[in-house]
């Protein structure tokens, strides 16, 4: 078996270019997971999402666990096996879902009471089932039961919440269970205060884990509070483990985040926007909606390799958007998925041949001209 651990290979700066080991393979660094949130990345097929370049998956505890159960998923071979994703998955612990999603929820110091949001069913996650739930749908990464701080909070309220998950995280790493090429994330909070973030950094440095997530950040403090925060925070964490920056989010953001030591990222942002006919490209967002691509034979992205470009005009897109037709989202969900493994493979190359400052100017100048123009 294969045990799990992280590799440095290249750094330039503070950006780092590196390889996570799992059971079910190995993810290079930095690198962007696909949200499959309830086993399936929306819209997209395993084989197609694995075709983009990505190496990793996210699943969702919250939904997973409400359906089809963890249980039947275990039964029936575990997660990868049920959504056909040979590689490696992470699994979130569902505490941002219950906080964000659940009808009813009230918390105390074992964990949250919840309704499910689909029937109002009644449901409870504490650290020891968020663990046994992930271990049974087999997740290469399980992350730590947290809080997910709201933004804003006080100085106090954000003291109590990142408290009570350093609490949940001794409980998450006491009772996750190790198996090789398995590991378990904790996860540094305390909002936008850089003493919260050290306090949370040294606990969970303490207890000890395979790798470290910074989370409670884009939930609208705005960019420049995120890499404020980035910028106390990871330099607290121990440069031979993994860094996950949770629900982040747009190139630049990582762009940003990468050069502030970041190593893995997640968000719905490009399967969401592509069913809502945004699609990013390296000159910024895209709206396919807008009549002026209805004439436009052009691809909507020279040299991308996804069928959206090589296969079909910005004319045509515009026209399965406009008719409501299922292909559309399908197809730029595809190229914003593409879009982003591109970016990352770029980052990659980028640190490992000591230009990662070059790459990320070149980046931000391209998304300032703006879109191509109609011809």
């Amino acid at each position: 078996m294969t045990e799990f651990s992280f590799e440095l290979l290249a750094t330039d700066g503070a950006a780092r270019r590196g390889r996570v080991h799992t059971a079910h393979g190995a993810i290079d660094t930095p690198a962007f997971m696909p949200v499959g949130t309830a086993g399936t990345v929306k819209a997209m097929m395993p084989a197609s999402v694995a075709a983009t370049g990505a190496q990793i998956v996210l699943g969702n505890t919250y939904h997973l666990m409400l359906r089809p159960g963890a249980e039947r998923v275990a039964r029936l071979g575990g997660l990868h096996k049920f959504m056909n994703w040979p590689g490696p998955i992470l699994t979130d612990s569902g505490g941002f879902q219950v906080m964000s999603l659940a009808k009813l929820r009230k918390m105390d110091a074992d964990g949250v009471t919840f309704q499910s949001h689909h029937d109002g069913s009644k449901h409870r996650l504490t650290p020891e089932s968020s663990m046994e739930i992930q271990r049974l749908l087999d997740a290469d990464i399980t992350m730590a039961f947290d809080e997910c701080t709201p933004f804003p909070a006080t100085h106090g309220q954000a003291e109590e919440s990142m408290r009570l998950s350093m609490r949940w995280a001794r409980r998450s790493k006491e009772a996750f269970v190790a198996r090789d090429g398995y590991g378990l994330f904790g996860i540094v909070q305390g909002g936008v205060y850089p003493d919260l973030r050290a306090e949370s950094a040294k606990a969970l440095l303490e207890i000890g884990f395979e790798g470290y997530a910074v989370g409670g950040l884009a939930v609208g403090e705005g960019q420049d509070a995120m890499f404020s925060t980035l910028d106390v925070t990871t330099p607290l964490l121990p440069g031979d483990k993994p860094r996950y920056l949770m629900g982040v989010g747009r190139p630049s953001d990582i762009i940003g985040a990468v050069g502030r030591g970041i190593d893995m990222f997640d968000c719905v942002m490009p399967t969401r926007s592509g069913r809502t006919a945004q699609a990013f490209t390296r000159r910024g967002t895209v709206n396919l909606r807008n009549a002026r691509h209805q004439d436009d034979p052009r691809p909507l992205e020279e040299d991308c390799p996804c069928p959206a470009c090589r296969d079909h005009s910005r004319a045509y897109l515009h026209h399965l958007i406009r008719s409501e037709e299922i292909l559309g989202p399908m197809l730029l969900t595809w190229h914003n998925i593409q879009a982003y493994q591109t970016l990352m493979a770029g980052l990659r190359s980028a640190i490992a041949e000591g230009r990662f400052t070059r790459f990320a100017a070149e980046a931000a100048a391209l998304e300032e001209m703006g879109d191509i123009p109609p011809p």
